[in-house]
């Protein structure tokens, strides 16, 4: 039995949720609503203030749905009360982030500066630190838009190993390589 899987969801105060058809979950709480069509072979009920999620047989395919649903489900829930947000670092001489209204502009190093437009449903916020570094937060409902936001924010320039320059996690740790040395 998959461990993850077979744990309930608990449901705060001021969350509902609907199973509708094809396993079509609707959660709605405070901050927003998520829609999402999970596998429809797997049983989902909703009793009282507990989510479980069931599978039908021990298939492979099934035992790897189950956890994973489970998980989405309580992505959700967790969405909904509290959000998500990812920080990332921007560290570089030179290297800056500025918010002018939905617009995320970003001055990497190259002849132009790179302008980013928020999603629907994202929003980030930049504050700037002391020494050469900005911190961008990225915050929404949704996990899946939130991470793949701060991603493609941290893909316009990559931290590179020699020193540290570029867009970091605030959690991440860069390996640092040592340079060249001269000739003698």
């Amino acid at each position: 039995m998959s461990r993850i899987g077979k744990m309930p969801i608990a449901i705060p105060a001021g969350v509902t949720v609907e199973v509708a058809e094809n396993n079509k979950v609707t959660v709605k709480g405070p901050k927003g609503t998520l829609e999402r069509t999970v596998a429809p072979e797997l049983e989902i009920k909703v009793e009282g203030a507990e989510i479980t999620v069931s599978r039908p047989n021990d298939l492979k395919r099934m035992r790897s749905l189950h956890g994973l649903t489970r998980t989405l489900i309580n992505n959700m829930v967790v969405g909904v009360t509290n959000g998500f947000e990812k920080k990332l670092e921007v560290n570089g001489v030179g290297y800056r982030a500025a918010k002018q209204g939905k617009k995320l502009t970003l001055s990497l190093g190259y002849s132009h500066p790179v302008e980013m437009e928020d999603p629907e449903g994202i929003e980030t916020v930049v504050e700037q630190q002391q020494n050469n570094s900005s911190l961008i937060t990225v915050k929404g409902i949704d996990k899946e838009k939130v991470g793949q936001f701060a991603a493609e924010i941290r893909d316009k320039r990559r931290p590179e190993p020699y020193k540290g320059k570029g867009i970091k996690y605030v959690d991440e740790t860069i390996r640092r390589k040592v340079g060249k040395t001269g000739k003698k």
